[in-house]
């Protein structure tokens, strides 16, 4: 979208002057910059903001989001900081908050900028701005921090001229309109303070239109025409009425389906349809390519591998928006209004010639295929996971599971059963390292009473360590599971698959456990299945985070890798 941006002083004296003649007619209905936009947060349904905070405008915003009960979550680091906003926003289906200082803290965040960006998720990012006047002379810390960030975000403005309150009000709407994503004010102390007249807080997102009648109706041929479709769910379908009534539709159609990563749980893992993970690689190909029809159900391609697709199958192709790029050209793609897209296509659907023992084949190949088969000590990463799903199915409530980046991510997201959406939160679009504590973090704090495990390889834990104290201080009932094997394992496996010579992908094995009970959590540590059921048990037990700290064999990473991408 074109972004927002009003710089000129002659704007800023305009404001000032429209909230003087706002004051005289009515002085209640005139309010600080930094005032309308905690009530906008609020009215979007923001119920706590992330970050560090600089010197600036973000005190102002603190103050005034406090007055609005949004409370403030200190980070560590800012990058951690916008994952958990990210997080808070798939979770809660509202709007992320994320503050930053200027100059440093507008660069530390802005990877994950990146990932709220590629994964989609509506995040608003309010960084401390420079006085017009500092511009003219000041060079410590000054970088253009909305030429930054503007590849990343959908919108930016300065909120310092009489058309704030307005640029506050569409800046909201924009982030979570579909394609969802991050947007960025730049705010500065004398524009926080500024006064302004507030626009109308109506803030009612507008509602997608419906489907093309010509487009559904295509889709209903193509559906009628297909004697075995296979339904593959993205990232879009997580929204509670579009799950619903996907769910209703597989059940129609009695035929396989796949998810991919963002999508775990939208169709239930211990569905008799369900078959495994969607990725555009080769562990799916054995399902997919049995199928006369390829039903994609709110799939962004931001979601696949880099590989071509593989299929000369017809796609049926269903999604909010039509997206610029995409691996596959659909036979019918229907845009719209997701949920009613899917309903629609209800009536016309049967089932086909799909046997459920035949399905059933399919899943247990998949997860034949994708099993560890480790030679090395240590406990594999698969039974890192299984162990975990056996403590977690004695917990009242199913824990949530965040995963991070790295070689691990492949029996985490395979082996880990997620039965309602955003039972596994991940970073896919961007595939960053670093988010799974944040994200757990994030989690514990919008339900506090379900547990949630954070599924990290070392080398990731390491890029947000600081953020255990962050757990340890809001009393996140996490419980940190750490792969250990000393390596970027993922790195380590395509340095090994070109016959390099290993260099710069390995250390020495750290003691995280240690480091987690030096910032007041509880940690564990295990280097047998025995020792690792014992920290499962007193992890769970116990209030407040936790780590374990188990050494993993990594030796079977790349056949893994192989299976599950080719």
């Amino acid at each position: 979208m074109k972004q927002v941006t009003r710089t000129t002083d002659q704007a800023q004296g305009t404001a000032q002057a429209a909230a003087r003649a706002a004051a005289a007619n009515n002085p209640a209905r005139v309010i600080s910059v930094a005032a309308a936009l905690a009530r906008a947060f609020k009215a979007h349904g923001v119920k706590r903001m992330f970050g560090l905070p600089g010197g600036g405008s973000n005190l102002d915003l603190i103050e005034a989001a406090q007055r609005e009960r949004i409370p403030f979550i200190l980070a560590r680091h800012e990058c951690a900081a916008v994952f958990m906003a990210a997080a808070t926003a798939e979770l809660e289906a509202t709007l992320g908050v994320a503050l930053t200082t200027k100059g440093p803290g507008s660069a530390n965040a802005a990877n994950g900028v990146a990932h709220a960006a590629l994964d989609r998720a509506p995040v608003a990012i309010v960084t401390d701005g420079f006085a017009p006047q500092m511009r003219q002379y000041v060079t410590h810390q000054w970088f253009d921090q909305k030429a930054l960030l503007a590849p990343l975000v959908k919108g930016h403005s300065l909120l310092d001229d009489a058309l704030a309150g307005a640029d506050i009000e569409r800046l909201l709407e924009v982030a979570r309109e579909p394609r969802q994503g991050p947007v960025h004010f730049e705010l500065t102390s004398a524009a926080a303070r500024a006064m302004i007249a507030p626009s109308a807080s109506h803030f009612d997102l507008n509602p997608l239109p419906a489907a093309t009648l010509a487009a559904l109706a295509r889709g209903r041929r193509l559906l009628a025409q297909a004697r075995r479709p296979v339904i593959v769910a993205g990232l879009e379908a997580r929204r509670p009425d579009v799950a619903k009534a996907l769910r209703s539709l597989l059940a129609r159609l009695d035929c396989p389906a796949l998810v991919t990563y963002k999508a775990k749980g939208v169709i239930a893992d211990d569905d008799v349809r369900f078959v495994g993970i969607f990725t555009g690689g080769l562990a799916e190909q054995a399902t997919v390519r049995q199928a006369d029809l390829i039903v994609l159900v709110g799939l962004d391609p931001v979601e696949l591998i880099l590989q071509p697709w593989p299929y000369d199958t017809a796609v049926l192709e269903l999604g909010f928006t039509r997206h610029r790029l995409h691996y596959v050209k659909a036979r019918c793609a229907v845009h719209g209004d997701l949920a009613g897209s899917v309903a629609a296509l209800h009536d016309g659907a049967r089932p086909g010639k799909w046997q459920h023992a035949e399905i059933a084949q399919l899943r247990q190949a998949m997860r034949a295929a994708l099993a560890y088969k480790g030679a090395g000590s240590g406990l594999t990463p698969q039974q890192v996971v299984e162990a975990a799903v056996q403590a977690a199915a004695k917990l009242p409530h199913w824990p949530r599971a965040t995963v991070d980046a790295g070689a691990h991510m492949f029996s985490a997201t395979a082996f880990w059963p997620c039965y309602k959406p955003c039972d596994l939160l991940i970073s896919n679009g961007l595939a960053s390292m670093g988010f799974a504590l944040p994200a757990a973090i994030a989690s514990a704090l919008s339900e506090p009473r379900r547990h949630t495990i954070a599924f990290t390889g070392d080398g990731g834990l390491l890029m947000c360590q600081g953020e255990l104290a962050t757990a340890v201080d809001t009393g996140a009932r996490i419980v940190v599971i750490v792969f250990n094997d000393g390596a970027l394992s993922l790195i380590d496996i395509k340095q090994q698959q070109r016959k390099l010579p290993s260099s710069g992908v390995r250390w020495a094995r750290l003691d995280f456990a240690m480091a987690m009970r030096a910032m007041g959590g509880r940690g564990y540590s295990a280097d047998s299945i025995g020792a690792y059921r014992r920290a499962l048990a007193q992890a769970f037990a116990g209030d407040g985070p936790a780590l374990i700290d188990v050494q993993v064999d990594p030796s079977g990473y790349p056949a893994q890798l192989a299976a599950m991408r080719g």
